[in-house]
């Protein structure tokens, strides 16, 4: 375990996801960076599927073929149970694109392997490191951080040029000291856990493809949706996520119940994943967490950067964390580089950060949001939960399609909320290879080309008619669209102007160029 220097040049606070990897890069840059992290790893965390978008980050940093062959379950894609369809949907990660899977991991390992690359890169590693305090000038603007080691016996102040917080939940910068963290009044949910084993796999047979795919499934009394993830290690996460209101009102029911005792019950409103299970066995206890979707007004400012769960969090459903930790991680390290190399002022680089970690999380709150909408059969977002500004920077390529006009007044309105929502929701349509190849031949296969221009709702439902296979295939075509150019990396970085600047992502000249 490295020694805590008195200086260096960036400090990063954490060694999750995000943490590791803007440190990763920025070591990769040549600056010098310290990750002060307050646990040893490995470490326990939730959180274990991940989406195709980590291939091209992993592979920037030269992590991913360490990943890829640790051996964790691969990921082919995601079943979706709601409510309201006969079958459930799927969404295909490798489809048109063999090598695009993602995984399902075990945290522990996989953020040890994070940490140790970020090592591997020039990063000086201190575990057991807690940050107590930190320090500004007068200008308020971060210089340096107290800490203790983890058994208490050691204490010291290092000084930094640039701060990266990635502290997690507990985000210190943003509760402790801007205090700008709000929750999301839409999602204010509680998740409980435990892990299984010996229980059955989805599809295994009908769909070799889709082997390992994790389940999600609405439960029927539509205050919430349980998860079904199988993990390298034979075990099975097996989990449930309910409103706050409900998971209070139906705790109170049990009287004497156990927490275990209100999660098996909530399992048996999810009759797919019950099946699922078989004769599987529970053989952990069971974890909860609760108040987990929030954001903040910011995530930057003089010489610092809030990154992964110390700047925001939505809601497991979509599996975006280790997502949004990666992006915001890389704009933090463009960010910080583009400063200290002069390619742009200090209050660009802020306002670059600010706009790309807010849009990513604006567009996975509008899909998780669409989703919460099916499953709760209501009217689940409001205004106030959205930032007009991220939505307009976000979705500015689909506001012609779901306003019907591309000079339609500017300002958000909470129809066009509900109706992007309800665009957004259909990734997870129930459709299989087949009624796509069906659809194509019976209609044309430019409708349902990955390249065709994008449909709105409406026109896919005029188009359909009573035709429910075809109407299905062309609402998730057309979603997946917009929705994918998340997954792109390289694509969603270079080309994609913030505040009047792009990422050039090449190491050794990492940055920010202007559009």
């Amino acid at each position: 375990m490295a020694e805590v220097p008195a200086a260096s040049q960036i400090l990063v606070i954490g060694g999750g996801p995000g943490g590791s990897y803007a440190s990763a890069v920025l070591a990769r840059e040549g600056y010098k960076v310290t990750l002060l992290e307050r646990d040893v790893f490995p470490r326990y965390h939730i959180g274990e599927s991940l989406l195709p978008s980590c291939r091209p980050f992993l592979r920037f940093i030269g992590a991913e073929e360490l990943v890829s062959n640790h051996g964790f379950a691969e990921k082919p894609g995601a079943a979706v149970k709601l409510n309201q369809y006969k079958r459930e949907g799927y969404t295909d990660f490798i489809s048109l694109k063999r090598d695009n899977g993602a995984w399902n991991v075990l945290r522990s390992e996989f953020d040890e392997i994070l940490l140790r690359h970020a090592a591997v890169c020039g990063v000086t590693v201190c575990e057991g490191v807690r940050v107590t305090k930190i320090n500004f000038d007068d200008a308020n603007t971060p210089v340096s951080a107290d800490w203790e080691t983890k058994d208490g016996e050691n204490t010291g102040t290092i000084s930094f040029d640039y701060l990266v917080d990635a502290s997690g939940r507990q985000g210190i910068m943003s509760t402790r000291y801007l205090r700008n963290r709000h929750f999301n009044s839409s999602l204010r949910n509680q998740a409980c856990w435990g892990y299984w084993r010996g229980t059955k796999m989805y599809a295994p047979e009908n769909f070799s493809n889709r082997k390992n795919a994790p389940w999600f499934e609405a439960l029927t009394d539509e205050t919430g949706w349980a998860w079904f993830i199988p993990l390298h290690n034979g075990t099975t996460s097996v989990g449930v996520v309910l409103t706050e209101e409900a998971s209070i009102t139906k705790k109170r029911a049990l009287r004497d119940g156990t927490l275990k005792d209100h999660y098996l019950e909530q399992l048996k409103l999810a009759p797919g994943l019950v099946r699922l299970l078989g004769d599987g066995e529970l053989v952990t206890d069971i974890k909860s967490a609760g108040d987990y979707s929030y954001s903040a007004t910011h995530y930057a400012g003089s010489r610092y950067r809030l990154v992964g769960d110390a700047a925001a969090f939505i809601d497991p459903f979509f599996s975006s964390g280790v997502h949004l930790a990666f992006t915001g991680a890389l704009s933090a390290a463009s960010s910080i580089a583009a400063s200290i190399k002069q390619q742009c002022s200090e209050n660009e680089a802020i306002t670059f950060h600010n706009a790309k970690v807010g849009i990513s999380y604006t567009r996975f709150l509008l899909v998780v949001l669409g989703v919460y909408k099916q499953i709760r059969a209501q009217e689940s977002a409001v205004l106030s939960d959205i930032d007009e500004d991220n939505f307009d920077r976000a979705f500015v390529f689909l506001r012609p399609v779901i306003q019907g006009a591309a000079d339609a007044d500017s300002k958000l309105t909470e129809k066009e909320l509900q109706d992007t929502m309800d665009f957004c929701k259909n990734i997870f349509a129930p459709t299989n290879p087949l009624m796509h190849a069906q659809v194509a031949k019976r209609l044309s296969p430019e409708l349902t080309s990955p390249d065709a221009p994008i449909m709105g709702v409406v026109a896919v439902t005029t188009l359909a008619g009573n035709d429910e296979n075809a109407r299905h295939v062309l609402l998730e075509v057309n979603a997946r669209k917009p929705i994918h150019v998340m997954y792109d990396a390289d694509v969603n970085f270079t080309t994609e102007v913030m505040g009047g600047f792009c990422v050039r992502m090449q190491k050794g000249n990492l940055g920010l160029v202007r559009a």
